[in-house]
């Protein structure tokens, strides 16, 4: 679903609804409580620091935040933000499962409604990421990472929602093929464990990308700056591009280390990276703008499938 026109207590009332579900697992919210503070930061937005602190101080609740959305439109659009921030890291744990129930019900979704939703969202998250090919070896990896990184840079671009909810699955992919190349056979849950433990969180980083899209989209002022200098396209871009480049060569550097990275090196790792990748975002942008322009649902779809390469 694209961003439709939103006024800005729609987008309060939907950045609240993000982090409620970013935040509706009790193991992680310690460290997306953190992610969250660094958005926030980033974004030089005091309406989400603000809604942070009210959910978390009990202050502002679901039902709440459900009744500052006006149309039907935009509480469907509420919905499908949840779930998919709740199904980032793929399975939706019981305290998410009872966060999306009690949402349901605030936002008066009807069961067909909520289940299309469901589905669509499905499809991208718990799509297999295991390619159908067999990794060679010899494989140029520094090739492959910035292809991935490009791609990833020309999903932010997009207005869908579907493309932000794409980004991690294509990370997830990207980390298992340059696990293959190293002999080492990964599942969904060991790529989790390797990304939190170099301190990158699924559900903040599907958290960004939506508030990115919901302040550009509002064009009023936030915090005190306007809209589209906090957050636009281009820097949205620049963050799903800097990341997946770092991710992936984290992921080179740990598997060619033997595993052997402590905690503290991936994470020390992971922001050198990430800070060397921006500084490269300008000089790829002519070819993430021309990848953006060959995508579209269909082929979105197809390339987290792997059904279409890239």
């Amino acid at each position: 679903m694209n961003i439709p026109s939103a006024n800005s207590s729609d987008s309060d009332s939907l950045i609240a609804i993000c982090l409620f579900a970013a935040f509706s697992d009790g193991d992680q919210s310690d460290s997306e409580r953190n992610e969250i503070a660094r958005i926030a930061d980033e974004l030089e937005s005091e309406n989400i620091a603000e809604l942070s602190r009210k959910i978390l101080m009990g202050k502002l609740s679901i039902e709440s935040a459900a009744e500052g959305l006006q149309s039907a439109q935009i509480r469907l659009l509420a919905y499908e933000m949840a779930r998919g921030i709740c199904e980032a890291g793929g399975s939706i744990t019981a305290p998410e499962q009872e966060f999306l129930t009690r949402l349901r019900t605030a936002l008066s979704l009807s069961p067909e409604d909520s289940k299309a939703v469901d589905t669509e969202v499905d499809t991208l998250s718990l799509a297999s990421f295991v390619p159908g090919e067999a990794e060679q070896n010899g494989v140029d990896t520094q090739s492959m990472i910035l292809k991935y990184s490009i791609l990833n840079g020309a999903l932010e671009l997009l207005p869908e929602t579907f493309a932000t909810m794409a980004i991690i699955p294509m990370q997830m992919k990207m980390v298992y093929r340059i696990g293959k190349i190293h002999g080492v056979e990964q599942d969904r849950s060991l790529i989790k464990e390797f990304l939190a433990t170099a301190g990158l969180g699924f559900g903040s980083q599907v958290v960004e990308g939506f508030a990115r899209k919901l302040i550009g989209g509002v064009g009023k002022k936030l915090g005190g700056k306007t809209a589209g200098k906090i957050a636009n396209q281009a820097t949205g871009s620049a963050f799903s591009f800097a990341t997946t480049y770092a991710i992936g060569h984290l992921a080179e550097k740990y598997h060619s280390s033997g595993k052997r990275l402590t905690g503290p090196e991936m994470k020390s790792l992971f922001i050198s990276l990430s800070e060397q990748a921006r500084s490269l975002h300008t000089q790829h942008l002519p070819a993430i703008q021309e990848r953006a322009k060959t995508l579209n649902p269909s082929s979105i779809l197809a390339l987290v499938r792997g059904k279409e390469s890239f």
